[in-house]
């Protein structure tokens, strides 16, 4: 998948940012190689998106993100993100 932007509001940004993650560190996992899979657990009224990738610093980071229609693009708006150590239950 390829995005021509982000859908950032003052919820998500503060939501992502809490796990020790930068609005750039999150946004940089999509210009590498990213594995993106459907969240099939989530059952409500939007689709959600797992993805998990590394920033350029090779901090590897999971994303949780929902697609958003702008007119003729679709910008992801991340729910929540954190390192893949937190993901997993470790540390940061």
């Amino acid at each position: 998948m390829e995005f021509d932007g982000f859908n950032w509001d003052r919820g998500n940004r503060g939501k992502c940012r809490k796990h020790g993650l930068t609005i750039a560190e999150i946004e940089s996992v999509f210009d590498l190689p990213v594995v993106i899979l459907l969240d099939k657990a989530h059952r409500e009224d939007e689709r959600r998106h797992r993805a998990v990738g590394t920033t350029p610093e090779r901090r590897e980071v999971f994303v949780v993100f929902t697609p958003r229609d702008h007119g003729d693009y679709v910008l992801p708006r991340p729910i929540s993100a954190r390192s893949h150590a937190q993901a997993r239950g470790g540390g940061r």
